[in-house]
Parts: C-alpha cells; sequence; structure tokens
C-alpha cells in the first residue's frame, strides 16, 4: 500500500480572523504571558476563608478549651503515612454562659487553635435556629440526608443550643443527633445561655443526659463582654 503524504497546510485569513474573534468575545488575550500558577494558601488562611468575618481572628484563651484544644489534637490521627493528622474522635465541650460572654469566639478560637498545632480539621459550624430551620422536613429537601451529614461531621460548632422554641420535633431532632455524635464520640463544641437544668427541661432528659456524659461543662463569667466594650 502506498502512503499518501500530506502537505502541512496553513489557515487562511478568514480562519485566523474567526479565531480572532471568538477569543475577543472570550476576553481572551492570544498574546498574553501564561497565567502564573497562584501562592500557595496556608491551612489557616483557607480555615479563615470559611469563617464568619467577625471570627476569623478569634483566639481561644480559656483553660479548659486550650486543654479541649490539646486533647483533641493528641487525638488525630494520619489517614495514611505522610499524611496530615486529621481530627477524627474526642471530647465535647458544652460552653454556659450569658449573651455575650465570649462563648461563640472562644469556639471559633479553638478551631483556629487545632489548625495552628498541624492539625487537619473537617467543620462546620451553625446555630442552634438554623440547624433546625436545615432538617426541618420541605418539599425539594432531603432533611434525612441533611442530618446524617450533620451527624458524621468530625468537628461541629452548635451555637445557642435552647435558644429555638421547645417542642416534640424540636426533642426528637436534637435527641438523634446528640446520640450520633455521641456513640461515634466526635467532637463537638456546644454554646448556650441556659443553664443545665433549663436545656434538661428544653429538650427533654435523653438530650441532657447525654450532654452531661459526652461533654466536660465550662462556665463562662456572668458579664456580657459586649456591652463592657461599649462601655470601655
Amino acid at each position: 500500500m502506498r502512503t499518501r503524504h500530506r502537505e502541512p497546510q496553513t489557515l487562511g485569513e478568514g480562519t485566523l480572523d474567526r479565531m480572532a474573534r471568538i477569543l475577543a468575545a472570550r476576553n481572551i488575550d492570544p498574546g498574553a504571558a501564561p497565567a502564573q500558577e497562584s501562592e500557595t494558601v496556608s491551612p489557616l488562611e483557607a480555615l479563615s476563608a470559611g469563617m464568619p468575618p467577625r471570627y476569623r481572628a478569634a483566639v481561644a484563651d480559656h483553660p479548659q478549651v486550650l486543654a479541649w484544644v490539646r486533647t483533641v489534637a493528641g487525638a488525630a490521627v494520619a489517614p495514611n503515612q505522610g499524611a496530615r493528622r486529621q481530627v477524627t474522635t474526642g471530647p465535647s465541650l458544652l460552653m454556659a454562659g450569658v449573651v455575650g460572654a465570649g462563648k461563640t469566639h472562644q469556639a471559633y478560637g479553638a478551631v483556629r487553635r487545632l489548625v495552628q498545632s498541624g492539625v487537619g480539621v473537617r467543620w462546620r459550624a451553625t446555630t442552634a435556629a438554623d440547624l433546625y430551620a436545615d432538617l426541618r422536613p420541605r418539599p425539594g429537601a432531603d432533611s434525612e440526608r441533611e442530618l446524617a451529614t450533620v451527624s458524621r461531621c468530625p468537628l461541629l460548632i452548635i451555637d445557642d443550643l435552647g435558644a429555638a422554641k421547645a417542642s416534640e420535633w424540636v426533642e426528637v431532632v436534637t435527641y438523634r443527633l446528640i446520640n450520633r455524635r455521641y456513640n461515634y464520640e466526635l467532637p463537638t463544641l456546644i454554646t448556650t445561655n441556659l443553664a443545665i437544668r433549663d436545656l434538661r427541661a428544653h429538650l427533654g432528659d435523653r438530650v441532657a443526659s447525654r450532654l452531661a456524659q459526652m461533654t466536660t461543662r465550662v462556665e463562662f463569667e456572668q458579664v456580657d463582654r459586649r456591652r463592657h466594650r461599649l462601655a470601655a
């Protein structure tokens, strides 16, 4: 069989013009230098980008919160050799105190402290009210799948537990979430403005019992730091 050799063909002016118009329409400069690779983002910068702006510089300084960070960091394991250690299991904290005492600040600061210690964290933060809104059955939403996702999150912040209106549905959903995290020993940072006896009345004996077993209670001073800063 005879092989045919084709001469290289050049693009006509019409083709070049069409290519130029296509590139122009896409805001592409054919003469521009290739884009440089973006600078590497540090784990702390990546973490801060996913935080509410108010808490991106949060610092944990409460002794019990710092002790929790050390325990959780010490229990972190690497999924394989050479990989970064990840938060897997650990204790939980129940931070109680008046509105403005700094509980939420300490919770976000604890997550930042974990990352600063060299530990990888897959985490999620939500208020109790937003959590219930996400989990409430509604058309087009898979509330059971959402509950499973939140339940399995390696580190979860639940802010203002007990602030939502009490109901049988709230009690059942809270129990299912807390019980799963209790069974799998997943670290959870919980803030509340209520006393533990009021949480029991608000969320039921089963939730209160699980919280008593899985968390260390951290009492915050009875000072609204937000008002104190405004008055200073």
